[in-house]
């Protein structure tokens, strides 16, 4: 028995892959270069937001760490969805995927309670919002992808 038609297939298959080539990847946080108006390199106090400086009595504040254990397990399902719904271009749906995530970390971020702010910094800022005094950090939360 012969079997026909395969040529459709066949030519369907190479299009999906020809949009999958390469090996993108998307990146999410603090892009490199992001700055504070007064030239603070906002992945520096990201960092320290996340992980603490205990040398300054700041404990870690991991927002980061947080969106990843929380949600991780949701980042495949949702990726094959959009991949599909975007007929397997994978630049889209990794831009879409990031955007995701991006916005969790910032929903984590305006979420965060514990540890609380000290006394000190409350004084100062007139509110007890750990990680937020402008809401810089939170909005500046970037998403690229590379090949």
């Amino acid at each position: 028995m012969a079997v026909t038609g395969g040529d459709k297939l066949t030519a369907k298959l190479a299009a999906i892959a020809k949009r999958l080539g390469g090996n993108p990847v998307v990146h999410v946080g603090f892009l490199e270069g992001s700055r504070y108006s007064d030239g603070t390199s906002l992945p520096m106090v990201a960092a320290i937001n996340e992980f603490g400086a205990p040398s300054r009595g700041q404990p870690p504040r991991p927002f980061m760490r947080n969106t990843v254990a929380k949600h991780k397990a949701e980042w495949p399902k949702a990726a094959a969805a959009l991949l599909k719904a975007n007929d397997y271009d994978i630049a889209k749906t990794l831009a879409l995927v990031g955007e995701g995530i991006k916005g969790q970390m910032q929903q984590e971020i305006t979420d965060f309670k514990d540890p609380p702010n000290a006394p000190s910094t409350i004084a100062r800022k007139g509110f007890n919002k750990p990680l937020i005094d402008t809401g810089f950090m939170r909005n500046t939360i970037g998403v690229e992808v590379k090949d």
